[in-house]
């Protein structure tokens, strides 16, 4: 079975079709950067552009950096303020001219690697934190996704945490490895502190570099390991969302519930 997932992004909206069965992508993935301003129009074009470079005309996923309840966005950290209060189930649905089911980015990449990469199989507390523009987060226990967590936004020293250990953070500020790595452990410790899980897997563009930070990390008891997938997680978890595949493919089958919560499906006219 097949389906088409968009993972929009601070900088990049990118997309491909997707192998559901496998979770492996069945095209070379197309990016666009991100609109600026990045309004709901103008992102709509984009995932137009995205889709049509395809051809593609079936059920399609796609996800959002923040939070996302019944199609609609109630957050928008690192895109326009606009985006707040938007049915964007509605206004993709129009854009592409196809059924749409539109959940949280970090959401989307963590049923991805629940199914597919580093959570497989996993039954305790697993928590996925996407380091990118911003910081996302997917919270799993037994299988069960709980949407929407947004840890990313949790108070570090006063200050927003994804300012601080993001990888846009990293590159503003010119910091290295060694101490990119302090800031990351400082919040996943305190993340630990709230939630004690037993598996931590880190994603994002930035998790293909993994060997040069993680060994980096201290003072979390977790295990911690990057994900395995990469910065494909958001498309193949937002195509994955789209067909109701997590259904029956993650680690408990009461996940259809949670998948259901994180997102919503419309026909476009």
């Amino acid at each position: 079975m097949q389906a088409f997932g968009i993972d929009i992004g601070g900088s990049g909206i990118k997309g491909a079709p997707v192998d559901v069965a496998s979770g492996r992508l069945l095209a070379e993935r197309k990016k666009i950067l991100t609109p600026h301003p990045s309004t709901p129009e103008a992102v709509a074009d984009v995932v137009r552009e995205v889709a049509r470079s395809f051809g593609w005309k079936g059920a399609t996923g796609i996800t959002f950096p923040g939070v996302v309840s019944g199609g609609t966005i109630r957050t928008a950290a690192n895109v326009d303020k606009s985006w707040i209060g938007t049915d964007a189930a509605r206004l993709f649905g129009t854009a592409i001219g196809g059924d749409v089911t539109v959940l949280n980015d970090a959401d989307a990449a963590g049923i991805a690697e629940m199914m597919f990469g580093a959570g497989k199989g996993e039954r305790g507390t697993v928590l996925m934190l996407t380091f990118g523009t911003g910081i996302g987060s997917a919270l799993f226990t037994g299988g069960l996704l709980v949407p929407n967590t947004e840890f990313g936004h949790l108070e570090i020293r006063g200050k927003d945490a994804e300012s601080r250990a993001s990888e846009r953070g990293k590159t503003e500020h010119e910091w290295g490895w060694k101490e990119w790595a302090q800031r990351v452990s400082e919040y996943i410790q305190h993340v630990e502190a709230l939630l004690s899980p037993d598996l931590i897997i880190v994603g994002g563009g930035i998790s293909k570099e993994a060997e040069k930070w993680v060994p980096l990390l201290e003072g979390v008891q977790a295990r911690i390991v990057p994900a395995a997938l990469h910065n494909d997680a958001g498309i193949v978890g937002a195509a994955v969302a789209a067909t109701g595949m997590a259904t029956t493919r993650t680690t408990h089958a009461g996940a259809e519930a949670s998948v259901a919560a994180a997102g919503a499906a419309v026909g476009g006219d």
